[in-house]
C-alpha cells in the first residue's frame, strides 16, 4: 500500500480560465473532450490504495473482494472501445438518442431526459464550485441498454466474478470538478477511458460526515482540510485505462480531475 499520509499530502487546485483554449485536435490522447472554454485542475497525487498488474482471480478473492478496494492494471484491452469513446465518435453514432440525467447528490432523485448532443454541447462543463449536487446534472447510469448496445458490447469488463452476481453496466461523461458525493451500494469496478477519476472509500462501519446535497468538490474545499489523519479515506486518482474494484457497502465519493468518460460495471 502506498505511503501514510500527513497533512497537506493532497492539494486539488480548481481554476477557471476565462479564455478559451483551441479544441483538442485527434490523436491527443483525450478523445477530443477538453475543448472550449477550459479549466485546470491538478493535482498532487496521493494513493492510499492498492495498484495491482498481475492479480489473480483466487487472490482477487482472498485479499481484496470482501475486504478493501484495489487499483487493477492491465486486466483487458479497451483500446477499441476507448476509440469509439471519443467525442466525435459518440455524438456521430448517439448524439441523437436521448438520454437520462441525474443530479449529482447523494440520492440522485432528480432525472432530467435530453438528447445526448445537447448534454454534450451545452451542459457538459466544469463544476461550478458554488453549485449544489442538486443542482448539477449529470450523465451516468440510467443507459438505454437497447440504443447503447453496439458501443456495450465491444467493451472488456474485468474478468473477476462474485459469486452469485450479474453484472451491469453504467456508462458516464462528466466535466472536470464534477462527482457524486458519498454514498454506498454493491460491489462493482469502475474503469476510466478518458480523463482521470479521483476516488475516496470508507469501509461501511465508518460513515463519512458529508452533506448529501453538497458536491465532492465542496466537501474537498470544506471538509477533508480539517480531517486528522486517522479520519482520511482511502484515496486514489484512476488514471484512464485503470480500473477501481470497490467493495459491498463502502461508502465512496468521485471527483472528475478533467472532462472523463468512464464505465462502471455492478455487481448486483
Amino acid at each position: 500500500m502506498a505511503g501514510a499520509a500527513g497533512p497537506g499530502v493532497l492539494l486539488i487546485l480548481w481554476t477557471l480560465l476565462a479564455v478559451a483554449q483551441p479544441a483538442a485536435e485527434p490523436g491527443d490522447g483525450d478523445g477530443g473532450w477538453r475543448r472550449g472554454a477550459a479549466e485546470v485542475v491538478t493535482e498532487e497525487e496521493r494513493c492510499t490504495v492498492e495498484r495491482r498488474a498481475d492479480l489473480t482471480y483466487a487472490e482477487f478473492v482472498q485479499r481484496y473482494a470482501f475486504l478493501r478496494p484495489v487499483v487493477l492494471q492491465g486486466l483487458t484491452d479497451n483500446s477499441r472501445f476507448r476509440a469509439l469513446c471519443s467525442r466525435e465518435k459518440l455524438l456521430a453514432s448517439f448524439g441523437n438518442n436521448v438520454v437520462r440525467l441525474s443530479t449529482a447528490n447523494t440520492y440522485s432523485y432528480q432525472k432530467v431526459d435530453l438528447p445526448f448532443q445537447e448534454y454534450v454541447e451545452q451542459l457538459l462543463r466544469p463544476q461550478d464550485p458554488a453549485s449544489l449536487g442538486n443542482d448539477t446534472l449529470y450523465f451516468f447510469g440510467d443507459n438505454n441498454f437497447t440504443e447503447w448496445a453496439p458501443l456495450f458490447q465491444l467493451y472488456s469488463a474485468p474478468p473477476f466474478r462474485l459469486l452469485g452476481t450479474t453484472p451491469a453496466y453504467s456508462f458516464g461523461i462528466a466535466g472536470a470538478g464534477s462527482g457524486v458525493p458519498f454514498h454506498w451500494h454493491g460491489p462493482g469496478f469502475s474503469e476510466v477511458i478518458y480523463g482521470r477519476k479521483r476516488w475516496f472509500l470508507y469501509p461501511p462501519e465508518k460513515k463519512p460526515e458529508f452533506h448529501p446535497n453538497k458536491t465532492t468538490l465542496a466537501w474537498l474545499q470544506d471538509t477533508y482540510p480539517s480531517l486528522a489523519p486517522s479520519e482520511r479515506p482511502l484515496e486514489c486518482t484512476i488514471q484512464a485505462g485503470e480500473v477501481l474494484y470497490f467493495p459491498d457497502r463502502w461508502w465512496h465519493a468521485t471527483l472528475n480531475l478533467d472532462t472523463s468518460v468512464f464505465i462502471s460495471t455492478f455487481l448486483g
